[in-house]
């Protein structure tokens, strides 16, 4: 009995909560100064706990499960990871006239050289039944006047932790687009004063859209590793619409010789 009691006592109070908080509303424009300052403190007290549970239980209740971090990883993985921006709902979905240097989300960057910026980024939601991942990024370009164009995603810090040149790091991507591109993903490694690279055309025709940058034909030093990001630079983007349903990275041990 006390099950069934409780929640009907919640119910009550639920109510009442939301009717006090609904009448504080309506007089946000005439209460006294005094009582709204306080009532402003107390909202956003309340704020943080309510955005807390709406974007966990958004996670647990939505499919693709909203924050999910699950994909296929090579036998041996160290090190799995796909961004916020793929995982779950960003405060600001999305930009237009898109200025080179804007970023949505905390991970996820655009840079271009053009005079006028016809270009957007939107945060989508995946639906369908093969996905995994709940979020995509669909970027529409229309006119283009400059020469390059691409998006930066940042490594955590957990991707350098224990970085060897005898690892791989692999890069999946699952890409929609309205008339064919090329794609280039590039790894920049940044040791002391230099910065590595690694360069691979993503192979969009191909049912597996990987890549795999081998650390070991490049010349880091292990001891100096700072930072590192993924480039995707968009060859002759102009009218068209690219969607990036998934994007992962894993890294791995390559198989000692």
């Amino acid at each position: 009995m006390a099950g069934p009691r409780r929640s009907f006592l919640d119910r009550l109070v639920n109510r009442s909560e939301l009717r006090r908080w609904s009448s504080r509303a309506r007089k946000v424009h005439t209460a006294p100064l005094s009582e709204l300052r306080a009532q402003r403190n107390q909202a956003r007290a309340l704020r943080g706990s309510l955005d807390y549970l709406i974007y966990f239980g958004d996670s647990r209740l939505a499919l693709p499960t909203i924050g999910s971090n699950a994909f296929p990883v090579p036998h041996g993985t160290d090190w799995s990871w796909r961004p916020q921006l793929w995982r779950g709902p960003l405060a600001q979905h999305g930009l237009t006239a898109v200025a080179s240097g804007e970023k949505l989300g905390e991970e996820v960057t655009m840079f271009h050289d053009c005079e006028t910026s016809e270009l957007t980024l939107r945060q989508v939601r995946n639906h369908r039944e093969s996905d995994l991942a709940p979020y995509a990024l669909r970027m529409d370009v229309f006119g283009f006047d400059g020469s390059f164009l691409s998006l930066v995603v940042n490594l955590p810090d957990e991707a350098l932790e224990g970085l060897r040149k005898r690892h791989l790091i692999r890069l999946d991507t699952l890409v929609q687009m309205e008339k064919p591109l090329a794609i280039f993903a590039r790894l920049n490694i940044k040791h002391g004063p230099n910065t590595e690279q690694l360069i691979r055309e993503l192979p969009l025709h191909e049912a597996d859209r990987m890549v795999e940058f081998d650390l070991a034909y490049s010349d880091i030093n292990e001891k100096r590793i700072e930072k590192a990001w993924i480039d995707l630079i968009f060859e002759g983007p102009q009218m068209n619409e690219v969607t990036l349903r998934d994007f992962t990275l894993s890294r791995r041990p390559r198989a000692d010789l």
